[in-house]
């Protein structure tokens, strides 16, 4: 349906000298190529609270109707009659993209339990390669799975991660041939013989083992897609056991271990409220115990030390979260309860890493990373702090517990992503892998900016900004903005350098850091949600205009990209302001939002009303209906539109950008291009092989390009 997976622009860097001399091209229209496609009209009434409303496309929601297929199939061939002549930029784009990508490279090594763990990608190969040497980097290599031989005659293959058992004899690990984000088989593998140990599972979702190296725990989806059930399986069992059933359709459930291998927890939330019970890693019969119960609107995380408990504490009263120190027995008198980070309202608490003798905390700070180490027994807290006005940094933590050292990312618009190491006894950092360009890469021949664009109700919104030295501000620059503003996932500003492939023809790039996410703290994600959610599509506008007004852009020249969530924003601003943008690229875009949310047996929607809302209360209804992309369209002017889909989504059925499509192509009143491109294959994220990937981007950026005139 929506949520999980912001749409990220992929690939690396290009270098190349622009193409000074001015050349027109003529950028053609709607009306200098065949008919486009048009969908039957077949309608449906549905009446919400005395409301009526008439859906002429309702039809196409089953892939299983020829006809659905059919219709899907000429809107694809219409997009590739229309980007025909485009064939050769995009091949340029692929070349730069790939001439920027070390094929071949390796992920930096990972001490866990006993081995050095890392993984690595090969020339001509899709997918990577996940390996691993015992006890030291000279050991001989392992290979634990090669992605490219198990996608072998696939159409589309995720790998969906794996877990070792703590006597790193066995393996179980998730994968699809779908290309769906929610619908995974589970096997168990022997790492001594390589050879599969015979127990599968349909729509697993977590996995852990127990200290036996004979038990597995994992988790299961329900028929919308939910994980909602937890079971216990002894691999000389036939069956599973069945431990935990998440009843409330608003939660989701999971399984997982932990650092110091004391504990299995099983964890069950919403979107606003968490509960987790555990139990002894060497005890698997035990039955799990209750750590605090759920009460609405309190959400906490458990983290052990081999003498205490850490919790991440959130509440109503304290949205940016707080840390406590907690005995491991006694609990329940909250009184023993010490805090150890209290809350601050201009700080929030990202996340928390817990080694022997030391904490590592992840804060934002007005916007920004800011990486703490506090000693467990109390001192001097050590920070990391990071001097640029726009950049992203990420921690990694330390798989093991007694380790001195963490590992954290560094990057911003400018910077190649960068692995460091931190000893947190020397405050020193270590560099231990920088992506490479092998084309080069310079960030000093580029601009960053942070600027502030002032919403309609007065709120400062931040944006970052990344363009050529020398760059006019007289209006003449193409520009691309992007954000995505849901779900409080961030828009951050990594390192995407395929994304130069437009900054060296002249555009400005802009990420917009609207309400929605959590950019400037947990408040700034409440006010972007529920039945504050235009904010998230008036800050966006409010950024575009800042754009055209500081003389960056103009509205002629302006594109906007967004995806899933990001999608829905999309269509609520081609709806609400469709004269500030020459382009929109709405990937997977969730934009039936009425529909979607009243049908609980899609996959994800009751675990969705604490985002949006719920439409069978008449308030929520009216105000999603007000938004709702595909409901809003009307009989004007719109950008020219490249809407992309996946034939097995499961966050936004395929259904939702292909009637979106339908009804624009019958509504829009201006000779602009609209496209649908709908891969027939795979899901919410596109592609999934990595070269595949890199094609998808140089198709959108081809389509983007082409529209503003650019043919080389």
């Amino acid at each position: 349906m929506k949520q999980f997976y912001l749409i990220i622009i992929t690939g690396v860097i290009l270098i190349t000298a622009c193409n000074t001399k001015k050349e027109e091209v003529k950028i053609l229209k709607q009306s200098d190529f065949p008919a486009p496609p048009i969908a039957e009209v077949n309608p449906d009434t549905f009446v919400n609270f005395g409301q009526q409303r008439i859906d002429n496309y309702y039809w196409l929601k089953d892939k299983n109707i020829p006809k659905v297929i059919d219709y899907l199939n000429a809107e694809n061939a219409y997009t590739e009659t229309v980007m025909e002549s485009t064939k050769e930029l995009q091949q340029t784009i692929y070349d730069e993209i790939l001439g920027r990508i070390k094929e071949d490279d390796e992920s930096y090594p990972s001490y866990r339990n006993g081995y050095w763990y890392y993984s690595r990608t090969e020339k001509g190969k899709q997918y990577r390669t996940y390996l691993r040497r015992k006890g030291s980097l000279d050991a001989e290599e392992e290979i634990i799975f090669d992605l490219n031989k198990m996608a072998e005659g696939t159409p589309a293959f995720i790998f969906a991660g794996y877990s070792v058992s703590p006597d790193n004899s066995k393996v179980a690990y998730l994968f699809n041939e779908t290309g769906s984000y929610a619908e995974y088989v589970m096997k168990i593998k022997d790492l001594n013989t390589d050879e599969e140990i015979g127990y599968t599972v349909i729509g697993a979702t977590s996995m852990t083992w127990a200290n036996d190296n004979h038990t597995l725990f994992y988790g299961v989806i329900d028929q919308t897609l939910r994980p909602y059930q937890i079971h216990r399986k002894a691999l000389d069992e036939s069956q599973s056991t069945l431990i935990y059933e998440e009843k409330d359709p608003k939660f989701r459930t999971y399984v997982s271990g932990s650092k110091t291998k004391d504990y299995i927890f099983i964890g069950s939330s919403s979107s606003t409220t968490s509960e987790e019970r555990y139990i002894s890693a060497d005890r698997p019969m035990d039955e799990f115990k209750l750590f605090l119960p759920r009460v609405k609107d309190v959400e906490y995380s458990v983290f052990p030390h081999k003498e205490k408990f850490f919790v991440i504490y959130k509440d109503r009263d304290n949205l940016n979260s707080m840390i406590y120190e907690v005995p491991l027995t006694g609990y329940e008198n909250r009184s023993a309860w010490k805090i150890v980070l209290p809350h601050n309202n201009e700080v929030r608490i990202e996340g928390i890493d817990i080694l022997k003798d030391y904490v590592s905390v992840e804060l934002r700070k007005n916007g920004l990373t800011e990486i703490q180490l506090m000693p467990v027994n109390g001192g001097e807290v050590n920070t990391i702090a990071f001097p640029e006005p726009v950049y992203s940094a990420s921690l990694g933590g330390n798989p093991e517990y007694n380790a001195t050292t963490i590992r954290y990312t560094y990057t911003s618009l400018n910077r190649p992503t960068t692995l460091y190491e931190y000893d947190i006894k020397t405050g020193e950092s270590l560099k231990l892998k920088e992506q490479e360009v092998p084309s080069g890469f310079n960030p000093d021949d580029y601009t960053v900016e942070r600027l502030w664009a002032t919403a309609p109700d007065g709120v400062q919104v931040p944006m970052a900004l990344v363009y050529k030295n020398g760059l006019k501000k007289d209006g003449s620059n193409p520009a691309l903005i992007y954000s995505y503003g849901s779900y409080g996932y961030s828009s951050d500003v990594n390192f995407s350098a395929s994304i130069y492939s437009l900054i060296d023809r002249g555009f400005v790039y802009a990420i917009a850091q609207i309400r929605g996410g959590s950019d400037l703290g947990e408040q700034w994600y409440e006010d972007g949600k529920l039945l504050n959610k235009k904010n998230t599509f008036t800050d966006f506008i409010a950024c575009s205009e800042k754009l055209i007004n500081d003389g960056y852009t103009s509205s002629d020249k302006l594109a906007a990209m967004g995806g899933s969530a990001g999608g829905l924003l999309m269509g609520a601003v081609s709806n609400m302001r469709p004269d500030l943008y020459q382009t929109i690229v709405s990937q997977v875009p969730f934009v039936d939002v009425i529909n979607t949310m009243l049908d609980d047996t899609l996959p994800l929607t009751t675990g969705e009303y604490e985002e949006w809302g719920n439409p069978n209360e008449e308030e929520y209804y009216n105000y999603i209906l007000s938004y709702s992309p595909y409901d809003n369209i009307t009989a004007q002017d719109y950008p020219n539109i490249l809407v992309t889909g996946g034939i097995n989504d499961s966050q936004v059925l395929f259904h939702e950008p292909a009637k979106y499509t339908a009804k624009l192509r019958s509504m829009k009143t201006d000779n602009n291009i609209l496209l649908l491109k709908m891969n027939m294959e795979s899901g919410h994220g596109g592609a999934t092989g990595r070269y595949e990937g890199i094609k998808d981007t140089a198709f959108d950026f081809a389509f983007i390009l082409n529209r503003v005139g650019i043919d080389k």
